[in-house]
């Protein structure tokens, strides 16, 4: 891993400010009825994607995630223009519009989603580090899921097999306290989730989700015994989303005052800490900073709103059509 520097609390401070008014803009739009369906928002969860890919090797490995997706990509290199536009549902997204929230993807920039089946995501991530193993590409696959979704039967498949062929994943566990509106407790006997690693023979343990610097060097150590060989690893982000599961969710099953206590460690005010006390900026470098992110966050939103929608004559472009095949009986 790279050394952490001043350079990489800038960095952090600016990418996940982004993140979170990146969010903050998806709502706002989303109640005028310019995002639909379904709208899940990553605020809080920042420091979990900003550590990790200061671990990464972003040249090759690869990432996975469930439908909590719009910020990993921008992660990983994809233009958050496209982003927003493929959550406007426009022809300029990253899946010409016809994926929405749940399903972004990029295979230049190796995110592989974006998955709305809870746990769906999991036996796929174990997948794509098998096939990195067979063809000896070097690559290390990071797996992310919610707490919710260790409940699924895949999840301990791909526990077993993954231990079983060695194979170069990190699994993640972004254990926000609440499977949808259910928490842990109601859920698991076992609410130490990273424990459930144990039974596998698995490297496994906690990590504090809330400070990048935590992220950075617990992946750091996951990523690198992946990459040399020395199979997979179990992580459980200790962290919390600010935000409801969607954007219908009322939020009954938690007090205000318990978000509040969980603002009093909000990551991006971690890092904004550290950058005041070591004098990494000054006032106005921040300000700057700050008037960059809102920028770009309204490049964003011009360019998903003057985009066009795709042509009716695209949904034909996304069905298979049976050809003549020598195999194939044609009728």
């Amino acid at each position: 891993m790279e050394k952490i520097t001043k350079a990489t609390y800038l960095k952090w401070y600016e990418d996940m400010s982004f993140w979170r008014k990146f969010e903050d803009k998806l709502a706002a739009v989303y109640i005028q009825q310019k995002v639909r369906g379904f709208l899940h928002l990553y605020n809080g969860q920042e420091a979990v994607l900003a550590g990790a890919l200061h671990a990464m090797d972003l040249t090759k490995d690869r990432m996975i995630t469930a439908y909590r997706n719009h910020v990993q990509p921008i992660g990983m290199g994809v233009d958050p223009k496209k982003v927003m536009a493929e959550l406007y549902g426009k022809v300029t997204g990253t899946s010409k519009g016809m994926g929405g929230s749940m399903h972004i993807f990029s295979k230049e920039h190796r995110f592989y989603g974006g998955h709305g089946i809870v746990g769906g995501q999991i036996p796929l991530g174990a997948g794509m580090a098998f096939g990195d193993k067979y063809f000896g590409r070097d690559a290390v696959t990071l797996c992310y899921m919610g707490d919710g979704a260790v409940r699924q039967g895949s999840f301990h498949e791909s526990m077993n097999l993954a231990m079983l062929w060695q194979l170069p994943v990190v699994f993640i566990c972004e254990n926000n306290g609440y499977a949808m509106g259910t928490s842990v407790a109601r859920t698991s006997h076992t609410t130490e989730i990273w424990k459930l690693g144990l039974g596998y023979e698995m490297p496994c343990g906690p990590v504090d989700g809330m400070n990048p610097v935590t992220v950075a060097q617990e992946m750091s150590k996951a990523i690198d015994r992946a990459r040399s060989g020395g199979g997979p690893t179990f992580l459980e982000m200790k962290t919390y989303r600010y935000r409801g599961h969607s954007m219908s969710d009322a939020q009954h099953y938690r007090t205000k005052e318990e978000v509040e206590e969980y603002k009093k460690i909000d990551p991006i005010t971690q890092v904004l800490d550290i950058i005041k006390e070591n004098k990494y900026a000054t006032e106005e470098e921040i300000k700057s900073i700050d008037k960059k992110v809102k920028s770009l966050v309204a490049e964003c939103e011009k360019f998903a709103e003057e985009s066009e929608y795709p042509p009716l004559s695209q949904l034909y472009d996304m069905v298979y059509e049976q050809k003549d095949f020598p195999f194939v009986e044609n009728k």
